[in-house]
């Protein structure tokens, strides 16, 4: 099948040591079979990177659940299991496992606030489960080891995600209209109810132009 990783920059060699740890599944290489969930990645990236996203296309060759050479753990959906493996893979900077791929839901941005607010003790796993109604279709596969990755071929063609640099201009207009320091500038944006809502893909902020956010930014500031 076709799977997409969403970055900020084009992806010609995959080097597993440059993946950040604390992943949902563990330090790997994330890819997804949802072209528009790796198209939202890589707009957030771009977006705290200052520059375009990009999306490259591998082919992934499903017939590795067959072998007996790869050690595989899958989740169809949300549940005890997944929850207790994201959470001591989040917890630990080191690869605390030992499978070569892994594939399931992801915790997205809503389901890493209940799962950080279950780390902080503000709620229980049952409360967890009861706050999780009704989540949105996600999927991600992590390769975990260097074996594993030889199941994925890079297609002859990219998906450019031509994104405008939208925080750097509307920090650039805060500092000018608002007289602030570089620093508070990025500080307004970045935690603003429009970056919030800039970030979510459901909301579809990322399609406006940069100009309309920065005047639904203002009336946020007023």
């Amino acid at each position: 099948m076709k799977v997409f990783h969403g970055s900020y920059t084009l992806i010609t060699e995959i080097d597993l040591s440059k993946c950040e740890p604390q992943r949902d599944f563990g330090k790997g290489f994330y890819v997804t079979k949802y072209r528009p969930q790796a198209e939202f990645w890589a707009f957030r990236k771009g977006l705290k990177e200052h520059t375009e996203g990009v999306i490259t296309e591998f082919e992934f060759d499903e017939n590795i659940y067959d072998d007996n050479k790869f050690k595989v753990l899958k989740f169809e959906t949300y549940c005890n299991e997944w929850f207790d493996f994201v959470i001591d893979n989040r917890k630990s900077r080191k690869l605390i496992h030992t499978y070569d791929i892994v594939e399931g839901p992801v915790a997205d941005d809503k389901i890493q606030r209940y799962l950080q607010r279950f780390l902080d003790g503000y709620i229980t796993r049952e409360q967890f489960f009861a706050d999780l109604k009704h989540p949105e279709p996600s999927h991600q596969i992590c390769f975990c080891t260097v074996s594993s990755l030889q199941m994925l071929k890079m297609l002859d063609y990219k998906v450019i995600i031509n994104i405008e640099d939208v925080g750097e201009k509307i920090v650039e207009m805060i500092i000018s209209d608002f007289k602030k320091s570089e620093k508070d500038a990025a500080d307004i944006f970045y935690s603003s109810n429009i970056f919030a809502k800039l970030s979510d893909y459901n909301t579809r902020f990322f399609a406006k132009p940069w100009q309309e956010i920065y005047e639904l930014l203002k009336i946020e500031l007023k």
